[in-house]
């Protein structure tokens, strides 16, 4: 080969490895160019109404495509090129991660951001919490108030929600578990009691698999309600295992449960916070003083703590027990040691509450 033919080879070399540097640094520009451009473009416009450092409320509805978004930002107010919408979010590598849901967008967002805030599923969320032992009236009030839930239950009787959820009991008592439910905001209140009551019937299956095949209970019907008075009755955690023995040692021997909260129960949401001797005597389906066995139906919401103790009740011969008034209780074997037990700590507790002499 001569020295002639060769240089020229190399000339062509060195001149196609300039041209691909040369096209490398214009990708790279135009790309530097681009990102800023989607980190820049605000999808807010400047002559928005809204201040400065506040936010506009958007709505992404479920199985949105990236144009079907576009369209549905600009509807409540957001500044969103279709085309550049879905350019950037391909640039971004985010075009099929976008999250439906409610998310709060900050005036001049740029188009980046918003994107990756989409992507991100950083979206305004609610909550509502049942706390255990709070009854179905308080918990009808707490969502029926609830600002953030569209009340499609609101005014619904008993039968109708219980229809609405598909559940077949004689009441939509203890029927949803306790926690803390989060929501997008504007969901149905139906959802909260769908969620809570498929909760309480995981939680109460649990339970029930477990039980021993002496107990007295029939079925988990019977726990959730025994249960439910259990959660009234609890104090202290710790004794929780025990109070469920006496009742189920009650069960067990066909003693009434005589207990208080199924007859303040019973008197429904006009009770004052005074249980007086007169609704002790007054006959009602709720009045363990006078009738044996469970209740017709739950009393309250059981926490899961409360199932279990149901299903594993302390070891334990006890058929009494009394508040001492610390939150703890005292529990007796015998009537004469209740009744010892009972003078004690009401004697204690009159002496706490008699006023002193001057």
């Amino acid at each position: 080969m001569s020295r002639k033919f060769q240089r020229r080879t190399l000339f062509i070399k060195h001149s196609n490895g300039g041209a691909w540097k040369s096209y490398a640094l214009y990708l790279l520009a135009f790309l530097i160019l681009l990102y800023g451009a989607i980190f820049l473009w605000p999808v807010v416009p400047a002559q928005s109404n809204i201040a400065d450092g506040s936010a506009y409320k958007v709505k992404i509805a479920p199985q949105s495509g990236l144009s079907a978004i576009s369209s549905q930002l600009s509807e409540q107010g957001i500044s969103s090129n279709v085309v550049a919408f879905q350019i950037a979010a391909r640039v971004l590598f985010v075009g099929s991660k976008l999250k439906p849901g409610t998310y709060l967008v900050t005036t001049r967002a740029s188009l980046g951001n918003v994107l990756l805030q989409f992507a991100r599923g950083d979206r305004v969320r609610e909550s509502v919490t049942i706390i255990p032992g709070v009854t179905i009236w308080q918990l009808r009030s707490l969502i029926d108030n609830h600002p953030a839930l569209i009340h499609q239950t609101k005014g619904m009787s008993s039968k109708e929600l219980l229809k609405a959820l598909d559940l077949s009991y004689p009441s939509d008592e203890g029927l949803f578990y306790p926690d803390t439910y989060i929501f997008d905001p504007e969901d149905s209140d139906i959802s909260i009691y769908r969620r809570a009551s498929k909760a309480m019937q995981k939680h109460l299956t649990a339970a029930w698999d477990q039980r021993d095949a002496t107990s007295p209970l029939k079925t988990p019907y019977d726990l959730l309600i025994l249960g439910s008075i259990v959660e009234k009755e609890t104090g202290r955690p710790s004794d929780r295992a025990l109070v469920s023995a006496v009742f189920v040692n009650r069960l067990r021997i066909n003693m009434p449960l005589q207990t208080d909260p199924t007859v303040i129960y019973g008197i429904g949401p006009k009770f004052d916070g005074n249980l007086r001797k007169a609704d002790l005597r007054k006959d009602s389906p709720y009045n363990t003083y006078m009738r044996k066995g469970l209740p017709p139906t739950p009393i309250a919401m059981p926490s899961k703590e409360s199932l279990q103790a149901v299903i594993h009740p302390a070891m334990s011969d006890a058929i009494y027990f009394v508040a001492r008034g610390d939150g703890s209780s005292h529990f007796s074997k015998t009537l004469k040691e209740h009744e010892n037990a009972v003078d004690q700590y009401q004697r204690k507790r009159n002496a706490a509450t008699k006023p002193t002499s001057q």
